[in-house]
């Protein structure tokens, strides 16, 4: 149990300056537990225990702070962090992290740099990549991912073979690259990436990821062609694809100019927009609701990772406001409500100040946790109440300065081949080199072979014809055959060394329900010489509701609300 603590912060959420003061000293607080910038460590990581693609988030957030309040201080940190963790190609597959990297993680940096673009953060020194190129090269080596020979598309969740949760598509996986290919599309107006955005969202729905209510489902295996679905809901899948279809609108409002493209991609702002306060928010009405981690957080079973789902809920749904307006009203309110109790509760640690993660329902009581996640999210619902104030987001048409690149991350060979990664493409300069190569091997052979046959008592005309005799009989042939070696099994799949990543080493974003099953990050012999001390949550804490027709309404879709609240309800108590 934890005592009862005063509150630190008195949170007003209608003062710019109060919301700025409480913003900074979460700021401070969440800043202490990264060391990237220290001498010795490495930038954009964090610490143990959290993983690479909470790093890239944790960049994001920092831009945020300086996007919302104008304060420089940590500026310094973001631009280093984001730039150091590009890789060899900019496209944030860095060496460190890129053998045992997904999809979603990448995605993470992506999304970073793309609010980057928007915001027009301080751009990069000369020579660098800018914002907007490395959010292009995000898109185009997970554009070449996509796998139509496996549940009819959609990007796997991992990258490479040889990593457990290859067989298996996620949503979130697809919900980053539907978010930056949606920003993408706005920003530059190239069509290219709204065809991508809109192929993602028909695939989603094709598979029912996403259901007719609007609701987000974890993902599916390809064994089955993804019909088993994972039922959990996260809220960081919404967050991102309600942003996404807000980007969507702006750009049909500004670019396609097509009423019926703009009325469509706004009815699923608002379908999602619904299922999202359902689901994700707790309390009787808008007025009072306050956000809530509904899969882990009321059976206090939230991993490292599902700890911050509510910061990129909290940034994504106050992003949304600047590109389908009409939905403000609604969503300040909800953030206002959310604001405050996480301030509230922010009484943790010995500076009794330190945030956790329950926010809802529990008297203001802090829940006797801190981490970067919930620091994060604390720090983004309350940076959030100021976006009435904060600037719109450029694009490239209305101020933006960011410098792009279209055929950004083209040339990196292991976005799909590892192979290409390690050794890179293969020239005509390396097929010459390997012809010699196998020439002097095969002289050499022969020569070994030629010694090994000659007898130093005879000359060498008759060791010649000792050798001439010897190869044309039965013996010459058996002396030759049993030089060859057999194939062992046990030098098959050596494949390449891969060394233990921060980011991966034991499981990534695995949520704690799958803990026990075959979603787990990790190699069999891992497996066997590691115990994952996750409790696994009891599944169906929300499970998926029967298929209902949406009424074509292109504004707000509450139909489908009224059928899920007392089932909600219930589930919640």
């Amino acid at each position: 149990m934890t005592g009862r603590l005063v509150a630190t912060y008195d949170l007003d959420v209608q003062s710019t300056d109060s919301i700025k003061d409480v913003s900074k000293q979460m700021a401070q607080d969440l800043a202490s537990m990264y060391n990237g910038n220290e001498p010795g460590q490495t930038p954009g990581l964090l610490p143990q225990p959290y993983y690479w693609w909470e790093a890239g988030a944790l960049m994001g957030a920092f831009v945020d702070y300086w996007y919302y309040t104008g304060d420089t201080a940590y500026n310094d940190i973001a631009t280093q962090g984001l730039l150091w963790q590009v890789g060899p190609y900019n496209d944030y597959m860095p060496p460190n992290q890129t053998l045992t990297e997904g999809n979603d993680d990448q995605g993470f940096w992506g999304m970073a740099v793309m609010s980057a673009a928007e915001y027009k953060f301080p751009d990069p020194p000369s020579g660098q990549p800018g914002w907007l190129a490395l959010a292009q090269a995000v898109f185009n080596t997970q554009a070449a991912r996509w796998d139509p020979d496996h549940c009819n598309g959609g990007l796997r969740w991992q990258i490479f073979t040889w990593n457990n949760g290859f067989d298996y598509k996620n949503s979130i996986s697809q919900a980053c690259f539907f978010n930056i290919a949606a920003r993408l599309a706005l920003y530059t107006g190239n069509s290219t990436y709204a065809e991508w955005a809109t192929r993602t969202w028909d695939w989603m729905v094709g598979v029912k990821f996403i259901d007719n209510n609007y609701r987000i489902y974890d993902g599916g295996h390809i064994e089955d062609n993804c019909t088993t679905i994972t039922p959990y809901e996260f809220s960081y899948n919404v967050g991102a694809f309600l942003l996404g279809t807000a980007a969507m609108v702006a750009y049909s409002n500004t670019t396609t100019k097509q009423q019926s493209d703009v009325e469509m991609w706004s009815e699923r702002v608002d379908g999602i927009l619904n299922s999202t306060e359902q689901i994700f928010f707790f309390g009787n009405d808008t007025d009072d609701r306050i956000m809530i981690e509904i899969a882990c957080e009321p059976v206090n079973l939230c991993d490292t990772d599902e700890l911050s789902f509510k910061a990129y809920l909290s940034r994504w749904m106050a992003a949304t406001t600047k590109w389908a307006p009409w939905t403000f009203t609604r969503i300040k309110t909800l953030l206002s409500n959310s604001a405050v109790a996480a301030a509230k509760q922010c009484t943790g640690g010995d500076n009794h100040r330190m945030c956790g993660l329950k926010w809802a329902n529990n008297s203001g009581e802090w829940d006797g946790t801190t981490g970067v996640g919930q620091q994060m999210a604390a720090l983004e619902v309350v940076l959030a109440n100021m976006i009435e104030q904060a600037e719109a987001p450029v694009t490239n048409g209305t101020g933006g300065t960011s410098a792009g690149n279209p055929s950004a991350g083209g040339s990196d060979e292991g976005r799909v081949d590892a192979n290409g990664r390690l050794y890179g493409p293969i020239a005509t300069g390396d097929r010459a080199g390997a012809a010699i190569c196998t020439i002097v091997i095969l002289l050499a052979l022969i020569a070994g072979v030629i010694f090994m046959l000659m007898d130093e008592t005879k000359t060498v005309a008759d060791n010649w014809a000792s050798a001439r005799s010897t190869a044309s009989g039965a013996s010459g042939l058996a002396l030759l055959g049993a030089g060859k070696k057999k194939p062992s099994n046990e030098e098959k799949g050596k494949g390449v060394a891969m060394d233990c990543s921060s980011s991966t080493d034991t499981g990534e974003k695995i949520p704690a329900v799958y803990a026990g099953g075959k979603l787990q990050k990790r190699s069999s012999v891992q497996e066997l010489n590691l115990h994952h001390n996750r409790v696994s949550a009891p599944p169906g804490a929300f499970n998926p509701a029967p298929d209902a027709t949406i009424t074509p309404n292109r504004r707000s879709s509450t139909n489908s609300i009224a059928q899920r609240a007392s089932v909600l309800r219930k589930q919640r108590q």
